[in-house]
């Protein structure tokens, strides 16, 4: 079986967990006997090739007077926005994105309709765009290899399936990681609602990350919950020697990872943190990301009188992560609404109890995890104190924590998947 797969990052480019997702996928599909061929807006040359045949977008010519790429024109609606919306708005999004665009204007002077278009890789003023011209280039690549299905992730992609589905009579599976109710509440932007909608209409069938947003889509969207299938995600885990990042002090740290944002509740973690301090002055807290909330959370943590016990950190990486993790007592993902949530497995993985909110998909899967509403701080002040104080209860969520992720594979995941996509091909 050959998957044409439509994703907007691939690692070590990334800027959130959707790329992450997408490795961890096409590995399992490739350890299933299933061939991939990513097409992504940028390629860099460094991403592993061993996975997915990596095409790179930038580098594919169109010529948009032949008749087939003048239909699937004519079948978009083109919007140019000058747009600061970033989906997966990662934890370097401001600052750091919009210095890249200063610094690489050029990438963004040639019109979606040219020949050959030089993607930004990234998620900038011209998303909309790039999300149109990557629609046109994907038409053009359905045409130049052999697939048996287009699978596209998330709203960026989904023009560009529609596209390849048209062009080749191939069947689409839109896979959904977030959606718009997700990353904005109810304050949605239509534009990305209306692509979203158009991609999971168009698609034969739908793969959500988990049941919460399998919902979404069913009552929200208006899809046929016939061809609606929930595939959890998974963690794709590498050995990490965390005794090289020795603790050498005994003071208690209490972690949050994510974009500060108000998808990922981080108010409620700084309210919980406040209520900890009034019963054990010792405990520290790390808030590591960065995002559009950050300049307000600061000064909210002054207010409240705990900026002695409270660190920024900004955005970490790599080791940086593996080394705050090895220095935490307690990860906690206190988000409002969560398609999925990998960063506590990944805290899992490197034996971090975590407490996480029950408006979570990732809720659906873990047994060994403290969960709680996300707003209800008094109950999540309670669970990170218990971890904090009890140590027979910290370990053994650490013991049996380790053992349910070590059995968490994006093999197992991609079967799933397999068995969606022969549910079209039979």
């Amino acid at each position: 079986m050959k998957v044409l797969m439509l994703g907007w990052e691939f690692p070590p480019h990334i800027t959130g967990g959707l790329g992450t997702a997408c490795y961890g996928m096409a590995k399992g599909l490739k350890a299933k006997g299933a061939d991939v061929i990513f097409v992504t807006p940028k390629a860099y040359g460094d991403e592993d090739r061993t996975v997915a045949d990596i095409v790179n977008a930038s580098d594919v010519e169109v010529d948009i007077y032949e008749k087939e790429y003048k239909d699937v024109i004519n079948s978009m609606t083109y919007i140019e926005v000058d747009s600061s919306l970033i989906p997966y708005a990662g934890p370097e999004e401001y600052e750091k994105y919009y210095e890249k665009i200063n610094k690489d204007t050029v990438l963004h002077d040639k019109p979606v309709f040219s020949r050959k278009y030089q993607f930004a890789g990234g998620y900038g003023k011209t998303l909309y765009e790039e999300v149109a011209r990557y629609a046109i280039v994907v038409a053009k690549i359905a045409t130049m290899y052999d697939f048996d299905i287009i699978h596209a992730h998330d709203w960026l992609t989904y023009s560009a399936g529609i596209a390849a589905k048209r062009v080749s009579g191939k069947p689409l599976v839109c896979h959904i990681h977030a959606t718009e109710f997700d990353r904005s509440g109810d304050n949605i932007n239509t534009i990305v609602y209306d692509l979203e909608r158009s991609g999971m209409m168009n698609a034969d069938r739908v793969i959500a990350v988990s049941n919460l947003t399998a919902n979404t889509v069913i009552n929200k969207y208006g899809i046929d919950p016939s061809k609606v299938f929930t595939v959890h995600n998974a963690i794709t885990t590498s050995p990490t020697d965390v005794s090289k990042f020795k603790k050498n002090f005994d003071t208690k740290f209490v972690t949050f990872l994510g974009r500060l944002t108000y998808q990922k509740g981080p108010e409620y973690f700084i309210d919980a943190a406040k209520l900890i301090l009034q019963r054990d002055k010792d405990v520290h807290f790390v808030m590591a990301g960065t995002g559009d909330m950050m300049p307000g959370l600061v000064k909210y943590v002054a207010k409240l009188g705990i900026s002695d016990n409270f660190h920024f950190t900004g955005f970490l990486r790599g080791e940086q992560v593996d080394r705050m993790f090895a220095m935490s007592n307690v990860f906690v993902m206190p988000s409002v609404s969560e398609p999925f949530g990998l960063v506590p497995l990944e805290a899992m993985s490197l034996n971090v109890p975590v407490v996480i909110s029950k408006q979570s998909g990732v809720s659906e899967v873990l047994e060994h995890a403290l969960k709680v509403d996300f707003w209800d701080v008094n109950a999540m002040a309670d669970c990170i104190y218990a971890l904090l104080h009890y140590d027979t209860l910290s370990e053994m969520y650490k013991k049996y924590g380790k053992i349910e992720i070590d059995n968490m594979k994006w093999e197992n995941a991609a079967e799933k998947i397999i068995n969606v996509y022969n549910s079209i091909l039979k």
